[in-house]
């Protein structure tokens, strides 16, 4: 199993929830998070005066996954996140030793 984990746009996180759900990819966790990556911030004005933005508002979409699901899954939200501007965001893919659902007591893939 993997947890494949992305940050991204805030505005862009219907699309890539609707395009995930298409591919049968069912269950995410979202965070607001702020970050920066190339884009180091931006200037803006607030009554007046400039100030700097070093912290950008993004979105991190947390989904754990079956082994096989994993090129399509990250296919799908690069695609649905893609604005073609910079700081679209990144994907990172990281191992997910065991999962158990609660309720039921299933366990690994069947928890998913």
């Amino acid at each position: 199993m993997k947890i494949v984990m992305a940050i991204i746009k805030p505005f862009k996180l219907d699309e890539v929830r609707d395009a995930l759900t298409a591919i049968g990819v069912h269950g995410m966790t979202v965070t607001e998070v702020k970050g920066y990556g190339r884009q180091k911030g931006h200037t803006e004005i607030y009554r007046g005066a400039e100030y700097a933005v070093s912290f950008l508002p993004k979105v991190k979409i947390e989904v754990a996954i079956a082994p096989g699901l994993v090129d399509k899954t990250v296919e799908t939200i690069a695609a649905a996140a893609k604005t073609g501007q910079i700081g679209d965001g990144k994907i990172f893919i990281l191992p997910l030793e065991a999962a158990v659902r609660i309720r039921t007591g299933e366990s690994d893939v069947a928890a998913l």
